[in-house]
C-alpha cells in the first residue's frame, strides 16, 4: 500500500488569466482526517472543484494509490471513489432514506424496482455505521443531522474511500454536531479518509489529523495534529505583514442617537438574545462564521422573515413584523447576499430596476409616470458611475460591480435611514470594491445609519466603525475600540478569544 491515497502534485488554475491556484500540493492518507483551511479566495473550493471533476487544471498531476488518473467530470471522481457532501445538501427531500442512498444505483428486475432488495441493503449499510435511521423515513421529516447522515451513506453506497466535508457544521446544533464527530471517528475507523474543511479552528483541532493551509492560492504549511496551535493557525491563514497592513484605525465610539434597536431577537433554533443598538451615521460591521446567523437575523429586523420573540425599534417606535413593505415606507433598505436571484431582475434595464423600489412615487392613478421614472435611471447611473453609463441597458450584462451599483441604486434614490448590506463585494473586483467602500461611507458621513455584514474579514475592518461577532446564533463580543487586526476578529469568530469585549 502506499502512503498516500491521494496526492495532487503541483495543481495550477487560473481564470481570466488571474492565479487561483499556483503549484499546489495536498496529499491524503488512508484513514486520515486532513483538515483544509484558509481565507475566503485563499483557493480551497477551486482545489476541491478539481478533485471532484468540476473545474479541469491548468497544470499539475492527481495520483491514486500511487497511480496517476485523471479526474475530468463527477463520474471519473466516483470511479476513484471521491465524493463530496456540501453545506447545501443533494438529497430530495419527498424522497425515503432508502430512496436517496440507492438513487443512481436502483436494482431492478424487468423494469421493476426491486424495493425489498434495495431496503435490505440501506438497512445493512445503516446497521453497518449505527447510524439509527429508518429506510422509510421520508428526508424531509428529518432534522438536518440526519439529513446529513443519508448523504454520507449515500457516499459510501458508492463505494467511497474519500469523502469531503465542506463547512459540515454550519447549519448544526453543539448536539447535532456532537453526533457528526462521532460519524467521523466511526469512518476513521473502517479505513474511510476525510478532508474536512471548515473555518472553525477548535473543530479543526479537535478533529484533525494533518491540516493543509492555502493563503492566495499557495500552500503555506502542512501541520501535523501535535503542532496545530489556533493561534498560531489564525496567523499563517492571515500572515503577518498582511495582518499588520490592514489593522483597522475606524473603531470609535457611536454618535448619542439610537436609529435602530432590537432587544433579545430570538427565532429558535437560528439566533436567540440578539441585542444590539445601530446609531446615526454609523456603519456597524457584522463578522462571524458561516451559519452564526447574521444574515438570518437581519431579514428578520428587515421584515423579510419572522422571529419567535424580542423587539425590534426603529427611531423608538416598533417596527412591525415581518412586514417588508412598512419597513420600506420607513427609510429600510436591504442589498441581500444573493444579489443575482434576490437583489435585481436581469432582462430589466437599469432603469427599470431602479423604479421597482419607487414606483409609489413614480406612479399616479395607476399608470407610470414615464417621463419621471427615466429621469430617476439617468440620475443615479450618473450618481454611481454605473458602466456602460445608458440606463436602458440590462443589468445581467453588467460586471458584477456595476451590478452591486445597481441593487444599491434602487435603495439610495430613495433617501434612507437605515441600510442593510450583506457580503457586499463579493465576486467584485478591487477597484469596483473601492468605489463601494467610498459609496457607503459617503452615506454614512449623510447620516445614513448602516449595517455592513461580511465573511471578508478586510472588508469588516476597512469599512466598519463598530463590529460586532457573532457565533452559533449569538453576539459573542463586541470591538468599538482601539486597533484590531484580522487575527483578532477570527479568533473571536472560532470563539477562542473575547479580546475588546
Amino acid at each position: 500500500m502506499t502512503e498516500y491515497l491521494l496526492k495532487m502534485e503541483a495543481i495550477e488554475k487560473s481564470f481570466s488569466g488571474t492565479p487561483v491556484l499556483k503549484k499546489v500540493d495536498f496529499e491524503v492518507r488512508p484513514g486520515e482526517v486532513h483538515a483544509l483551511m484558509g481565507e475566503n479566495g485563499a483557493g480551497k473550493s477551486t482545489l476541491i472543484k478539481i478533485l471532484t471533476g468540476f473545474f479541469p487544471k491548468d497544470g499539475g498531476k492527481i495520483y491514486m494509490d500511487g497511480r496517476q488518473v485523471e479526474i475530468n467530470n463527477r463520474n471519473d471522481a466516483t470511479k476513484y471513489g471521491i465524493s463530496a457532501i456540501y453545506q447545501e445538501l443533494s438529497l430530495i427531500p419527498t424522497l425515503s432514506v432508502m430512496q436517496n442512498i440507492m438513487l443512481g444505483k436502483e436494482r431492478t428486475q424487468t423494469c421493476l424496482l426491486r424495493s425489498k432488495e434495495m431496503k435490505k441493503e440501506a438497512q445493512q449499510l445503516i446497521d453497518r455505521y449505527g447510524f439509527g435511521l429508518k429506510p422509510d423515513a421520508i428526508v424531509e421529516t428529518l432534522p438536518i443531522a440526519q439529513r446529513q447522515t443519508v448523504e454520507i451513506l449515500k457516499a459510501l453506497n458508492g463505494k467511497s474511500r474519500l469523502i469531503i466535508m465542506d463547512e459540515p457544521t454550519a447549519s448544526l446544533s453543539n448536539k447535532e454536531s456532537e453526533s457528526l464527530f462521532q460519524i467521523i471517528r466511526q469512518l476513521k475507523e473502517q479505513g474511510v479518509s476525510i478532508i474536512y474543511i471548515s473555518h472553525r479552528l477548535e473543530e479543526v483541532y479537535r478533529l484533525a489529523d494533518r491540516l493543509t493551509i492555502l493563503r492566495d492560492g499557495a500552500r503555506v504549511a502542512v501541520l501535523d495534529r501535535k503542532e496545530i496551535v489556533p493561534k498560531d493557525v489564525a496567523v499563517m491563514m492571515i500572515g503577518k505583514a498582511l495582518n499588520e497592513a490592514t489593522a483597522s484605525e475606524n473603531l470609535r465610539p457611536p454618535k448619542p442617537e439610537v436609529v435602530l434597536k432590537t432587544d433579545r431577537l430570538t427565532r429558535k433554533g437560528v439566533f436567540q438574545d440578539i441585542s444590539f443598538e445601530l446609531h446615526k451615521g454609523e456603519i456597524l460591521g457584522f463578522s462571524g462564521l458561516v451559519g452564526s446567523g447574521r444574515t438570518e437575523v437581519m431579514r428578520a429586523v428587515y421584515g423579510a422573515d419572522n422571529y419567535d420573540s424580542g423587539t425590534v425599534l426603529l427611531n423608538g417606535k416598533p417596527l412591525p413584523k415581518n412586514n417588508i413593505g412598512k419597513s420600506i415606507s420607513l427609510g429600510f433598505g436591504l442589498v441581500p447576499e444573493d444579489r443575482i436571484s434576490q437583489g435585481f431582475t436581469p432582462l430589466l434595464s437599469i432603469e427599470r430596476n431602479v423604479a421597482l423600489t419607487n414606483y409609489d412615487t413614480l406612479s399616479a392613478f395607476g399608470f407610470v409616470r414615464v417621463p419621471q421614472e427615466k429621469r430617476l435611471g439617468a440620475k443615479m447611473v450618473k450618481s454611481l458611475n454605473i458602466k456602460p453609463g445608458n440606463p436602458l441597458v440590462h443589468v445581467g450584462d453588467l460586471s458584477g460591480g456595476n451590478q452591486q451599483k445597481a441593487v444599491l441604486a434602487k435603495w439610495l434614490s430613495r433617501g434612507l435611514n437605515v441600510l442593510i448590506i450583506d457580503e457586499p463585494t463579493a465576486g467584485i473586483d478591487i477597484g469596483a470594491k473601492d468605489e463601494i467602500y467610498k459609496i457607503l461611507e459617503n452615506l454614512a458621513e449623510n447620516g445614513t445609519s448602516i449595517i455592513l455584514i461580511s465573511s471578508d474579514l478586510k472588508e469588516v475592518l476597512r469599512v466598519s466603525h463598530r463590529i460586532l461577532v457573532m457565533r452559533k446564533g449569538k453576539i459573542f463580543t463586541e470591538f468599538s475600540e482601539g486597533s484590531i487586526t484580522q487575527e483578532d476578529l477570527l479568533m473571536a469568530e472560532s470563539g477562542i478569544t473575547k479580546k475588546g469585549a
